[in-house]
């Protein structure tokens, strides 16, 4: 039995080494440009969901996720943070989602999903905490709180239903890049007293024009 042990820690020490050697010379390429194989790609997208669903578990969606005001508040903060990425009704594609990998959902396109409410808890998180190597940032780390993010996610939950003028108008009648007033966040100033720091900028609009690059 011992003689089986040692066999066996030596086969997975080599196995080990193998693996190490063949990271050392650099033989995966990292480039976002060259997808992974269908079967890694299967596999880190099962792993990142059974991480998210186990995560996401205690998250409960506030009841009035229909309410206009949240639909309106986030409004300006998808189309100031999210668009470029995650595109609108009126926005197909765009410079920086085509070079992404892996490639972000399109939000403005309806999702089937058996459980609305985990959905929307997973959504929560995901906006909340981010992806690691994805490109999906945590934005409660830029300041936004939880109540910011319900926002986004109301909004999000409607898009899919909204048309080009429609989403237009949400986006104009919202406050813009604006969830300071959901959560403050104090900067020390030189004499000690502190100031709040908040984004308060108007809706802007997003166009697929040209585009040069000189």
């Amino acid at each position: 039995m011992k003689k089986i042990l040692l066999v066996a820690f030596g086969i997975l020490s080599l196995c080990a080494l193998t693996v190490m050697g063949f990271l050392q010379f650099g033989a995966i390429d990292m480039a976002a440009d060259k997808p992974h194989s269908p079967a890694v790609h299967r596999l880190i997208e099962w792993a990142r969901e059974q991480s998210i669903a186990r995560r996401a578990v205690g998250i409960v969606p506030p009841a009035n996720l229909s309410d206009t005001e949240r639909i309106r508040r986030g409004a300006g903060n998808y189309d100031a943070m999210c668009v470029n990425c995650h595109l609108s009704p009126s926005i197909e594609n765009s410079e920086i989602r085509k070079g992404l990998y892996p490639t972000p959902p399109n939000l403005s396109k309806s999702t089937t999903y058996a459980d609305a409410e985990r959905m929307d808890a997973r959504r929560f998180w995901i906006v909340k905490h981010g992806i690691k190597a994805s490109g999906m940032p945590a934005w409660s780390k830029g300041g936004m709180g939880d109540e910011a993010i319900w926002d986004l996610i109301a909004f999000i939950k409607i898009m899919p239903s909204l048309s080009v003028e429609k989403y237009r108008q949400q986006v104009e009648a919202s406050d813009g890049h604006s969830h300071s007033s959901l959560e403050e966040h104090k900067a020390e100033t030189k004499d000690g007293s502190s100031t709040t720091h908040s984004h308060d900028t108007k809706p802007y609009s997003h166009k697929q024009g040209a585009h040069r690059h000189d």
